[in-house]
């Protein structure tokens, strides 16, 4: 007989992925032959694309044994990662639904929406120093599993393969199949890296054609959660600088504008990085109408704005 919590286990996992794709007409109308897509990845579960990588992660784990499900109550090992949100959520969740402890290193400057879906879902956290950042909850991390190696499976996503390999399983053919083999350029942000460089890599062995360019902060100092200043940042293992036809820095207020303007124009809350994104996108939008090309241009919208509605920009202006 298969027990209730299987079931609302691999219920969780079967509704990750597969999400819709929307078009951002109004930012694109006076650009004849362009258009602009965002992947929505706020539907899925755990509201943003962290959801993907967190699964693959945790399912992989348990098939080598490293962490066990269905553990409630005997105070197993649990999985331990550094986070700046969403991740952490995404952990969180999968933890709750399939039996498992988390706890979470994470700059105590996270947004207070952040904070309130950890509580929910009953993860421990550790807060590490807002100045340092995720570099921070990084070091936190690693001195943790270091002290009691035992007590954790450390996930660390900025290391883990599973990490870009479920963007190159999923998320890039989900983006050729709803472009229907069109797409000619991808736009991400750089944080762990994964959804760039797992994209990437699979939409290049689609289409060699097809440029991608990776968006990051355009200083150490930002607003644009989750997303690192790789100059300045411990750079994650599985980032591969070779990739990216061009790498922008992006300014934090024009991130703040593209929300607010998505807000207005499209009807779209979205985070701050997702705005980010779109704002990189639409660069590139406006550059290959210039020259007179026709492009489709595909970016990732990594959550909604439901994490930042405490953010004073809203109001702002």
């Amino acid at each position: 007989m298969v027990s209730v919590e299987k079931t609302l286990g691999s219920g969780i996992l079967e509704r990750i992925g597969h999400t819709p794709m929307v078009r951002l007409a109004s930012l694109t109308e006076h650009m004849p032959g362009i258009q602009l897509l965002g992947k929505a990845e706020w539907a899925n579960p755990g509201g943003s694309v962290k959801d993907r990588a967190a699964s693959a992660i945790v399912v992989d784990a348990e098939r080598r044994g490293l962490l066990a499900f269905h553990q409630r109550g005997r105070g197993g090992r649990g999985l331990l990662d550094a986070t700046s949100g969403n991740t952490g959520i995404a952990y969180a969740m999968l933890g709750a639904a399939l039996g498992f402890p988390v706890t979470l290193a994470m700059p105590s400057n996270v947004s207070p929406e952040r904070k309130k879906y950890l509580a929910a879902y009953g993860a421990e956290i550790v807060w590490t120093n807002p100045a340092e950042g995720s570099d921070g909850a990084i070091r936190k991390a690693r001195e943790m599993v270091a002290q009691t190696p035992e007590r954790y499976f450390y996930a660390d996503q900025y290391s883990n393969e599973q990490n870009w390999m479920e963007h190159y399983r999923t998320t890039a053919n989900e983006i050729w199949r709803q472009t229907e083999g069109q797409v000619t350029h991808f736009v991400a942000g750089l944080g762990t890296s994964g959804t760039f460089v797992g994209t990437t890599r699979r939409l290049r062995e689609l289409n060699p054609k097809i440029r991608c360019i990776s968006m990051q902060p355009d200083s150490p100092f930002n607003g644009l959660e989750g997303l690192k200043h790789m100059e300045t940042a411990i750079v994650p293992r599985i980032y591969d600088p070779t990739l990216a036809d061009a790498n922008v820095g992006m300014e934090t207020e024009r991130a703040y504008a593209m929300a607010k303007r998505l807000a207005r124009t499209e009807g779209l809350l979205v985070g701050i990085s997702a705005a980010a994104a779109v704002q990189a996108s639409l660069d590139v939008a406006e550059h290959e109408a210039r020259a007179g090309r026709e492009a489709v241009i595909v970016t990732v919208l990594c959550d909604s704005a439901e994490k930042y509605m405490s953010e004073r920009f809203w109001t702002e202006g």
